[in-house]
C-alpha cells in the first residue's frame, strides 16, 4: 500500500511542510516518486519516519539524523557506525533525562511549599532572607515592598 504526503502527514502528526523539508534536507532518501513526480510513501517508509521523529524528539541534530539515514541506506555494512551513533545519542538523552529529573524535583519542592498551609509564612521568610542578603551586600532591593 502507498500513501500520499497528505496521508503521511495525518498518520505521523508531521506537517506536509515538515515532510517536504525533511526530504529536501536529505532525511528521506528512501521515499519514491511516482510517474507524475509526487512522493509516494510505503509502510516501511512510515517506520523510518517514525525513527526519524524519535531521533528528532530526543534532540538529535538534523545533520546526525541525515548521517544515520545515509548509513541505513548503505545496508548492513554500516551497522557498527549506526550502533556507535545511536549509543552516543542514547548517552546524551540519558544525561538530559537526569537533568530534567533534577529540575522536576525542584518544581515539586516549590509546589509542595506553595500547597502547604503555611505557604505565605515560608515565602515571606525566604523573601526576607533574600532582601537581607541584598542589603548586606550593598545592593538595591529589586523586590516589591
Amino acid at each position: 500500500m502507498t500513501y500520499t504526503i497528505k496521508e503521511v502527514a495525518a498518520k505521523t502528526g508531521l506537517s506536509i511542510y515538515t515532510l517536504r523539508y525533511y526530504d529536501q534536507a536529505g532525511l528521506l532518501p528512501f521515499v519514491s516518486r511516482n510517474t507524475a513526480g509526487y512522493r509516494e510513501f510505503t509502510d516501511g517508509d512510515l517506520q523510518l519516519i517514525h525513527t526519524i521523529t524519535c531521533l528528532k524528539t530526543t534532540g538529535m541534530p538534523l545533520a546526525k539524523i541525515r548521517q544515520y539515514m545515509t548509513e541505513v541506506m548503505q545496508g548492513p555494512a554500516t551497522i557498527p557506525q549506526r550502533q556507535q551513533l545511536l549509543s552516543e545519542h542514547r548517552q546524551a538523552v540519558l544525561a538530559q533525562q537526569a537533568q530534567i529529573q533534577q529540575s522536576l524535583q525542584e518544581l515539586d519542592l516549590k509546589l509542595a511549599i506553595y500547597q502547604h498551609p503555611a505557604a505565605v509564612t515560608f515565602v515571606n521568610a525566604e523573601l526576607s532572607a533574600i532582601q537581607a542578603e541584598k542589603v548586606a551586600n550593598g545592593l538595591p532591593n529589586p523586590f516589591k515592598k
